[in-house]
């Protein structure tokens, strides 16, 4: 191993994650979120396709009052947490950059 090799690190564990929630993480200097709906989660980066801006106001809230859609605090633009596509807003046919995951030993993993 080289001193530029970096070591595979878990982003988080799954218990962090409310089975319907969401929370903000910082992962090697890159603004992320994950989004758990029950047993999937899916990470985006914290950056809504429309202003560039973080998507929440408070932290670790990127979801809408119902928490099964993901929502820009800045102009109220709705997206799919499955596919991070904008279904309602100004960005509507955009998408948030989706960063691959999956679920080993209850830990949250970036591929």
């Amino acid at each position: 191993m080289t001193n530029n090799d970096v070591l595979p690190a878990p982003l988080c564990q799954l218990d962090e994650l409310p089975l319907y929630g969401s929370k903000g993480f910082h992962h090697r200097g890159q603004a992320l979120f994950a989004v758990r709906q029950g047993e999937q989660v899916f990470v985006y980066e914290n950056r809504c396709p429309h202003r560039g801006v973080p998507l929440e106001w408070v932290a670790d809230q990127f979801l809408d009052s119902s928490n099964r859609l993901i929502q820009c605090a800045t102009h109220g633009a709705l997206f799919l947490p499955e596919s991070g596509e904008c279904v309602a807003g100004p960005c509507a046919g955009q998408s948030l950059q989706q960063r691959p995951c999956y679920i080993r030993d209850q830990q949250v993993w970036l591929d």
